[in-house]
């Protein structure tokens, strides 16, 4: 996957330091120092993103790259049925297309092992009789005609009557679907139907900064009062005095503002203006915590800009340690992520990740790509090669709230900066200055020295400073982790309350 951190300085094995932080110091507390991937919020056709940089999904070492009233606001939960949506049952996935022409015998020579079964088998053609090459002219069409008379059976006498007089000049008789032929419609559950009903929710977002640059990315309607959700990193260029617009799929575009920005959780709301005219319909949010390796996945988004944009595939992993960095390289944002096979490519970011029930598990927001190829919308910047990352539903949800109460996120931290240039397994805590374990805090009352290495909370094994950030941070404050760590080579165990921090900063 491309990052951002392109600085020419070789990453460790495991993970890099993020672009922009000389340090090789992180801070659980304030986010900084850990290896970065690159964000996939938009085409760039404003500016470059193709320059390489670190993300590391848990152990691995390779370059990564991400992927956008006066009632309180209410997500729609699964539980829940929007008004005029009905919640489908959990279906099975539409009938396979039917082989190919030609092909229908179960492995044998041209045919294609068993695709004969599939979809709704047509009625045969009857044999023709004869010879056309020894019949005359006027027997052949006779013949044609009887042959298509009877393959039309219970249509009617049309058929016939167009392959007698409207013969091909080398014989070929086509036949065409009746006019009077109904569309098919797609059983509930299917990936057509789930789309077509979704992508009414779901929005194209324009940001510009107030130099210009900027880029599209996706978000999805969050509940009736106007907020959009989408990432942090596709709205960052117009935080501050900026312009942002979200477009949706019937073509009214909507001025919008951001209501609040969470860096680390790599997660913003914004809110549309003056947008009375439109019925907002909000996605159901469903349980990323019930979701399982295998399970069917429906991504929506505008990739390189094609607003729309439908794929699909299955949860490849669960619990996968991404770290992204924001359009400026400086800032590192860290998610316990749903890997997808699903195509998400840049454009995608910020954009729903659907279950096969059409309920949202998560915010598309990074990719792995295979590095450096040109594209064929111009820049270097590679695509999809299947591995996507998506931050859990649950965890967004949390945030959005509290951006959506408080306009800032609250991040949950035990109180250590980790040394990020450690080459072991674990997170190491700094050992050197008065930061390193801030006193009073709830790994300084567990007993965690400078120096110490931290290997699990709870059950999950910590193998570096990034995992250890975002594990935290799939908890909330207040919560409380078993923590696992080794100390002058002894290890030991406590149960500590997660501390708050607010903010950014």
């Amino acid at each position: 996957m491309s990052t951002s951190n392109d600085d020419g300085t070789p990453p460790r094995p495991g993970f890099p330091p993020a672009a922009g932080a000389p340090s090789e110091r992180g801070d659980e507390r304030t986010g900084e120092g850990a290896g970065a991937t690159r964000p996939v919020g938009e085409p760039e056709t404003t500016r470059s993103v193709g320059e390489p940089g670190p993300v590391r999904p848990a152990g691995e070492h390779e370059p990564t790259r991400p992927v956008g009233g006066s009632e309180p606001s209410r997500p729609v939960s699964d539980a829940e049925t929007t008004a005029g949506v009905e919640p489908p049952e959990r279906p099975a996935w539409g009938a396979p297309p039917p082989p190919p022409p030609g092909g229908g015998d179960a492995g044998g020579s041209g045919g294609c092992g068993g695709w004969a079964g599939w979809g709704t088998p047509g009625e045969p053609l009857p044999d023709q009789p004869g010879d056309p090459g020894k019949k005359k002219v006027a027997g052949g069409l006779v013949a044609g005609a009887l042959a298509a008379a009877l393959v039309a059976g219970g249509i009617g006498g049309g058929i016939g009557y167009w392959a007698a007089n409207d013969q091909n000049s080398d014989g070929s008789t086509p036949i065409s679907a009746p006019e009077n032929n109904q569309k098919i419609e797609n059983p509930p559950g299917s990936v057509a139907a789930i789309a077509n009903k979704a992508l009414q929710s779901v929005v194209t977002i324009e940001a510009r900064g107030s130099g210009g640059s900027g880029g599209t990315g996706t978000g999805f309607v969050y509940d009736r009062q106007g907020h959009i959700l989408t990432n942090n990193h596709v709205v960052a260029s117009a935080a501050q005095g900026g312009q942002l617009t979200a477009t949706f799929s019937n073509g009214k575009t909507y001025d919008a503002k951001v209501v609040g920005r969470a860096q680390g959780y790599d997660v913003a709301v914004i809110k549309l203006e003056k947008a009375g005219d439109v019925k907002l319909t909000p996605l159901r949010l469903g349980d990323s915590d019930k979701v399982d390796v295998g399970d069917q996945t429906i991504a929506i988004g505008a990739p390189f800009g094609l607003s729309g944009t439908v794929t699909t595939g299955i949860i490849s992993a669960k619990n996968r340690p991404v770290a992204s960095s924001d359009e400026t390289g400086s800032k590192n944002s860290y998610m316990n992520a749903l890997q997808t096979d699903a195509s998400i490519n840049p454009g995608n970011s910020g954009g729903p990740l659907l279950d096969s029930a059409g309920n949202v598990i998560g915010v598309n927001s990074a990719i792995q790509t295979g590095g450096g190829g040109e594209n064929p919308f111009g820049g270097q910047q590679g695509g999809s090669v299947g591995l996507g990352f998506a931050i859990p539903i649950n965890q967004a949800k949390y945030v959005a709230g509290e951006l959506i109460k408080t306009g800032e996120p609250v991040y949950a931290v035990i109180g250590v900066s980790v040394d990020n240039s450690y080459q072991g397994s674990g997170a190491k805590v700094s050992d050197e200055g008065a930061d390193a374990v801030t006193p009073g805090g709830p790994a300084d009352e567990a007993g965690v020295k400078p120096g110490d290495v931290i290997t699990k909370i709870d059950d999950t094994v910590i193998d570096s400073g990034p995992t250890l950030i975002g594990q935290l941070w799939t908890h909330k404050p207040g919560e409380k982790v078993k923590l696992t760590w080794k100390s002058d080579g002894k290890t030991k165990t406590a149960t500590v309350t997660l501390d708050a921090r607010k903010g950014d900063s």
